[in-house]
């Protein structure tokens, strides 16, 4: 029997429409996201005439969430933005409108989530003070943690304006989910997906690793609360790899106060690894306390039915299993 409640820290959620951002940032030229609705339960991404990725109303439709949720037996799912809405090329006025926009309409569809959906807001990263700003908004109206891409262009989140960010973060208690987003593109990359198989992951290790070299989390306080989508990426996976390194090679890694390996405390990350070989190393090398459910629900990549890689893996304990599908969540979240 379950002793805290069910929880997908995992999950996205698009709007059924808004306004339009061309008009909403007084650049009508530029090409803009947008959604197509093809049917009463289908719809289309769109970025100018391009399509980006087909959805349907799941998306946005509170009570289909609900009853999919009671389907997979998830109690809450935190709901953060798709990133192709961050908009951290734009200045960071700019993508203070746009975070306006799609943050409000997250708290419209978690108002029909009966308690059950969680917010979480997205910020204009590329600017610290407008990036703190709209956190400060948020968090006041309602959203419990924000979600932010794992660099801004050529800035990964050892930035010393990023770094500020996550500094205050810590200070108003406000958890922080890490989304590898802007993947590298090239000829190899853009077949077969491999820019989400490959550069994913690959994003997502880097940028544990530029926290760890660039000296970011020898400058946060402990009190942070971060986690990492997909499991980490790869990083879980070469950290023998790069404690080596930092040994063998000083003169060119050891940047940071401690080895790599000292570090693994200071984050968490999701479930999203699909086979129990994978969830055993994960757990090995971070440890059963900073590992939580995930889906990415209600993409097609995702995990379906929600949980069942950590349900119906027997190495676990009774206690890790319980930790996994909630209880650490409800730690990470300040949930009583």
């Amino acid at each position: 029997m379950n002793t805290s409640p069910v929880i997908d820290i995992h999950a996205h959620f698009v709007p059924k429409g808004w306004d339009d951002l061309g008009q909403a940032t007084g650049q009508p030229e530029k090409p803009w996201p947008w959604l197509r609705v093809d049917s009463e339960r289908e719809a289309m991404m769109m970025v100018g005439e391009e399509e980006f990725r087909p959805i349907t109303d799941n998306s946005w439709n509170a009570q289909l969430r609900l009853e999919e949720m009671d389907a997979d037996q998830v109690d809450v799912q935190v709901m953060s933005p798709t990133p192709l809405f961050f908009t951290y090329e734009e200045s960071g006025k700019t993508a203070a409108t746009i975070a306006r926009i799609f943050n409000d309409l997250a708290l419209e569809i978690a108002e029909e989530g009966e308690g059950r959906l969680i917010p979480f807001c997205q910020v204009p990263l590329q600017d610290t003070a407008e990036a703190i700003k709209e956190l400060d908004r948020c968090i006041d109206n309602g959203h419990k943690g924000v979600e932010i891409g794992n660099h801004v262009g050529d800035r990964d989140l050892d930035d010393e304006g990023i770094v500020e960010f996550l500094a205050h973060c810590a200070e108003r208690d406000v958890p922080v989910f890490v989304h590898p987003w802007d993947m590298a593109e090239s000829p190899r990359l853009n077949r077969w997906m491999a820019r989400w198989l490959a550069g994913m992951p690959q994003e997502t290790h880097l940028s544990i690793i530029s926290l760890i070299l660039g000296g970011a989390f020898d400058k946060l306080p402990k009190s942070l609360k971060l986690c990492f989508a997909h499991s980490g990426g790869s990083f879980p996976y070469w950290l023998g790899r790069f404690e080596n390194a930092w040994h063998r090679r000083p003169d060119l890694i050891a940047t940071s106060e401690h080895p790599p390996s000292h570090y693994v405390d200071r984050f968490s990350v999701d479930t999203v690894v699909f086979q129990e070989p994978s969830l055993r190393l994960l757990l090995d090398v971070m440890g059963p306390e900073r590992v939580m459910l995930g889906s990415d629900y209600p993409y097609p990549l995702g995990e379906t039915p929600v949980g069942n890689l950590v349900r119906g893996a027997d190495f676990l304990t009774e206690e890790q299993t319980q930790a996994i599908l909630g209880g650490n969540a409800q730690r990470f979240l300040g949930l009583k």
